[in-house]
């Protein structure tokens, strides 16, 4: 089974590091800035094909999603976020 390279950026609590985490791992990669983390997962999505990106806030709640990779999204994003 293939595994989906959907992955989450969030905010660790106890240190407030950055983590970019695949949706169906346990652990993830931290960085100091939330910045760096959406960089990475974007680059982790895009080498292992399409997949969809959620970040969320300092606060937990779910700032953004965006598909990622692949070129051209065939539902690209109505809004003028990206």
């Amino acid at each position: 089974m293939t595994k989906k390279p959907d992955r989450t950026v969030y905010q660790r609590p106890a240190d407030k590091k950055w983590v970019d985490r695949r949706n169906d791992a346990d652990r993830g990669f931290v960085h100091d800035t939330q910045k760096d983390a959406i960089q990475s997962a974007k680059e982790k999505i895009t080498n292992q094909g399409v997949g969809e990106l959620t970040v969320k806030g300092r606060d937990g709640k779910i700032r953004s999603k965006d598909s990622v990779g692949g070129g051209n999204d065939p539902n690209p994003p109505k809004d003028k976020e990206h």
